[in-house]
């Protein structure tokens, strides 16, 4: 697939993005349906509504490329996936079902195991990210698209990350510590991508947890911001390992490569 087509058709979604997050907040409002999933983890009829929107509009737009999605079981038993979508309607589901303003809708293009494009609508900050190559990740604000290089106003003697919790396990701290991180600020969706592609924050650490859509949109955002996301031991992140399991990972910003 060339540069051009996957511009295409990441611009004809960002509208079904914006759409999505309008019904997820006006589901909220109107008070969801909520149940646990087999894996313990919660599910709401925003969830599976956000679902089916964005699945109906990238069926229409690739038909031929499989959708990988957090809720549906379909197209998961592929094997040897090269080419395919992953989905996470709802990333951070208990804050969107307890009135939070984290969470936040992903859809990323995997081409030959590799993020080739990122859409990341954040409806309660009303914030909206898409890219489509390298040097072409963007922020959508008032109308205009802007661009993100992941640089702005940056003092090495003050960096700062953002981590999934308060509480730092020795392996992440020993990490922090060699990237000379001097403080951190907690936060859980896959909006850690967004803001470290923004400028805004430096990076993130997190040992294996979570699943391959979690991940996908933001880490072709971030990416093509000029950032870098690898594991531990600095090797790339490829998709369509068994069972869509995340390896540990290290997202950085240009600031600091």
């Amino acid at each position: 697939m060339n540069k051009d087509k996957i511009k295409e058709i990441v611009e004809n979604l960002i509208d079904t993005f914006l759409y999505a997050g309008e019904v997820s907040l006006k589901l909220r409002k109107k008070g969801l349906t909520k149940k646990i999933k087999s894996d313990n983890t919660p599910v709401s009829n925003g969830d599976l509504e956000v679902n089916k929107i964005i699945t109906e509009k990238i069926s229409s737009l690739t038909s031929d490329i499989p959708i990988i999605s957090e809720e549906t079981s379909d197209n998961k038993s592929i094997m040897n996936l090269k080419d395919f979508w992953l989905i996470d309607p709802i990333d951070g589901t208990y804050d969107y079902i307890n009135d939070l303003d984290e969470f936040t809708i992903n859809a990323g293009l995997i081409i030959n195991q590799e993020p080739v494009a990122g859409l990341i609508c954040a409806p309660a900050k009303q914030r909206m990210f898409y890219s489509y190559g390298k040097n072409l990740s963007f922020e959508l604000m008032n109308g205009k698209s802007i661009k993100l290089e992941c640089k702005k106003n940056f003092n090495k003697n003050e960096i700062t990350f953002v981590s999934y919790s308060n509480k730092i396990k020795p392996e992440i701290e020993k990490i922090h510590k060699k990237l000379n991180v001097k403080k951190f600020v907690r936060m859980k969706s896959s909006l850690k991508f967004c803001v470290i592609a923004a400028g805004e924050y430096e990076g993130y650490v997190a040992e294996p947890r979570a699943c391959e859509w979690d991940i996908a949109a933001g880490h072709a955002i971030l990416k093509h911001a000029g950032g870098e996301v690898t594991d531990f031991d600095g090797n790339k992140i490829l998709y369509g390992k068994k069972n869509f399991k995340n390896p540990s990972l290290i997202l950085k910003s240009k600031n600091i490569l």
